[in-house]
């Protein structure tokens, strides 16, 4: 019992003096730094009457100086929390100069963190604390009051002229401009420079028990402001890990800066720290501002004034050059269509300067690149087509912003054009898949899919619904009847969903509906022309018709309307194999084999036999595309070609195609009433708009 008593009181003891040793009041004041045991890091260094000078026009150089002993900030007695920071309170009188009163340096950082050393620290605006890769890390356990006279936009500095609360980062908490409240003058901020030379006194105080950080300013003759400049509610008790290290850190950059802390006081768990006797501090050196002598200013006016004279030339160069490379062509009778105009500028940069890389097709009408529009980040396909006075360029141009104004989900949208020079340049929706024919054909030139991908029977027999509809749209729904004149695989894009959509308008031609369509240019594609064309010339909705039948077969048979054979230099025409075969009943030997069986054999008839029946010779034979609609929805069965075996009155049909400014083409058409695969005998070997 005896002995438990006084081990009781012996542990008692020992913990009033721990109690007292953590209790300890740390309380400096350094009326100057004459003298001082400061440890000093960079170019800090203490002058001889005094002054610690933390930097003095050095370039892109650091400067630390701290007070030497470590401090413990926090309270762990039993009657508070482990985690609580004691009060503490510090005041320092300061004054930084600049070449130029204006504009200074990084400035002056009051810090608090765990060690004095920052190895790694990087000058400039990084103030000689930080890194790039240790900045804003919650590890650093850093808090700064930092008196910045550069505003940096890495770090969200509101102006050039600023103090701020740095918690681990210089993007600070809290910051206003450089200011003091004045109770003398109408009790209003008045505004203060910190790098124009003036001896200027902050005050920085923490109530540990309310989590209050207050921070004052002011110059050195007006007694503190009853009001802070800054009043923070912040807990640093996560911040602070004892013991820790309280001093100043600065750093030059571009200019010569002079930096200089005349007095310094700070006190801990004792109330505010002891005002500083201004009439000890050290004085500043006369020769800090000087003036820049009158022939450096006259110099540096005539150096300054050639090299804007240089600039401007220069810049008036590149904008000339620039508009002559960027120079568009507008006309009078274009201002109708200013709202569908590109600006070749945008166009140019979109493609990136139309670099190959961005290329994705090269047909008859010219090249066609992938490009992202700079404002809207649109994706787009920029076909640059070129002309001459053959083409009727006004023409062209009106057609093609007439047809723009459709609007059908199966149709790739033109959303205008630009013209410059001797070329067009058309600007389309873009459609990630690229064109069917990529997938029918496996050609080695696809966009964004892979050249083996292969479609379902599922899916083809959806593209030609989406093409049916797109062409009914066009001959009997708008408000005025739109020949396509060119409707083939490679002028189906498929969107991102692989929905199939008709492009590619640049030889459609419009009519009113019931009127008479006039005799035009024939221009189209081998395998695809009707043989109408040869002696009428016009292009009504038959023709686009009889282009979706070859359509239907080259879906259904993954082979095109006309195809060389091998060893020979005969052609296949792929309607008169299909005649033949179902003439002898195999008319599914006809299927695409990528497709295996793999296809619904009532589907695939109805669209063999639809696609004979659209390729009828006798364009009054044809249905038309709302009949076509249909017969694909299931709602009416095929009727049976009549033409089958028998092709009255078509022993051949020569199609003769006028100047066009592409080629000139004489298509003698092949029999067809032979039920034997029949080949073209002497087909030409030029096409009007191949693979656009």
């Amino acid at each position: 019992m005896f002995f438990n008593k006084y081990a009781l009181l012996f542990l008692l003891f020992c913990r009033f003096v721990a109690s007292q040793q953590e209790e300890e009041v740390v309380d400096f004041t350094y009326n100057g730094f004459g003298g001082v045991n400061m440890s000093l890091d960079g170019l800090a260094q203490i002058t001889e009457n005094g002054l610690l000078m933390l930097v003095r026009t050095t370039f892109t150089q650091v400067g630390h100086a701290f007070y030497p002993h470590p401090i413990w900030f926090k309270n762990n007695n039993n009657n508070s929390s482990s985690d609580n920071v004691l009060s503490f309170s510090t005041t320092f009188v300061f004054a930084m100069f600049s070449e130029l009163s204006t504009v200074g340096g990084p400035g002056i950082v009051l810090v608090i963190s765990p060690s004095p050393d920052f190895p790694g620290a990087f000058p400039s605006g990084y103030l000689g604390l930080f890194n790039t890769t240790n900045i804003g890390n919650s590890s650093n356990h850093l808090i700064g009051i930092e008196l910045d006279c550069l505003q940096n936009e890495e770090f969200n500095d509101i102006n050039g002229n600023h103090v701020g609360i740095d918690i681990n980062d210089l993007k600070s908490v809290e910051s206003v401009p450089a200011s003091y409240f004045s109770d003398q003058e109408n009790r209003r901020y008045v505004n203060l420079s910190l790098v124009d030379g003036q001896t200027l006194q902050l005050w920085v105080e923490y109530n540990g028990d309310e989590k209050q950080l207050n921070v004052t300013l002011a110059p050195i003759n007006v007694p503190k402001p009853t009001i802070p400049l800054l009043s923070s509610k912040i807990d640093l008790s996560q911040i602070i890990i004892d013991p820790m290290f309280v001093g100043f850190s600065s750093a030059s950059y571009v200019l010569p800066v002079s930096y200089y802390v005349l007095g310094w006081s700070f006190k801990l768990n004792g109330g505010e720290a002891t005002e500083l006797n201004l009439s000890q501090l050290p004085k500043l050196p006369q020769n800090t501002k000087k003036k820049s002598p009158r022939l450096f200013i006259v110099a540096f006016s005539v150096i300054g004034a050639t090299l804007l004279l240089i600039s401007i030339f220069v810049v008036f160069q590149f904008i000339v050059k620039r508009k002559k490379k960027f120079a568009e062509v507008l006309e009078d009778w274009e201002l109708d269509y200013r709202p569908h105009r590109f600006k070749y500028k945008d166009l140019y940069i979109a493609t990136k300067g139309f670099k190959d890389e961005e290329l994705l097709g090269t047909g008859g009408f010219g090249s066609v690149y992938r490009g992202v529009l700079p404002k809207s980040k649109t994706e787009v396909a920029v076909k640059r087509v070129s002309h001459n006075s053959r083409l009727r360029e006004r023409e062209f141009i009106t057609e093609i912003i007439s047809v723009g104004k459709l609007r059908h989900r199966n149709i790739v949208p033109l959303l205008g054009y630009c013209r410059r020079k001797g070329e067009l340049l058309l600007v389309y929706d873009f459609m990630p898949n690229g064109s069917l024919d990529n997938f029918l054909f496996d050609q080695t030139t696809t966009t964004t899919t892979t050249t083996k991908t292969r479609l379902s029977w599922c899916q083809r027999f959806q593209i030609i619904k989406n093409v049916a509809a797109a062409l009914s749209y066009l001959h009997q729904e708008w408000e005025q009847v739109v020949v396509h004149r060119d409707v083939k695989s490679s002028n189906v894009l498929l969107d991102k969903e692989l929905n199939g959509r008709l492009g590619d308008f640049g030889v459609a031609r419009l009519y009113e509906h019931g009127a008479d369509p006039q005799t035009t240019r024939v221009v189209g594609t081998l395998g695809y022309l009707a043989p109408e064309l040869g002696r009428t010339g016009k292009a009504n909705p038959s023709v686009d018709v009889f282009a979706f039948g070859a359509f239907l077969l080259e879906v259904a048979c993954g082979r095109r309307p006309i195809e060389a054979e091998e060893a020979s230099e005969e052609r296949m025409v792929l309607v008169d194999w299909v005649i033949s075969c179902r003439s002898r009943g195999t008319i599914l030997d006809t299927v695409d084999p990528k497709l295996g069986r793999n296809y619904i054999v009532e589907e695939m008839e109805l669209v063999l036999k639809l696609g004979l029946l659209c390729s009828h010779s006798i364009p009054t034979e044809r249905p038309h595309m709302r009949q076509v609609m249909r017969y694909l929805m299931g709602e009416v069965p095929v009727p049976e070609p009549k033409f089958l075996g028998l092709r009255t009155g078509i022993e051949h049909d020569t199609i003769f195609v006028p100047s066009t400014g592409f080629c000139d083409v004489s298509i003698p058409y092949p029999n067809l009433r032979s039920c034997t695969m029949t080949r073209s005998s002497s087909v030409a070997e030029s096409v009007l708009s191949q693979g656009r």
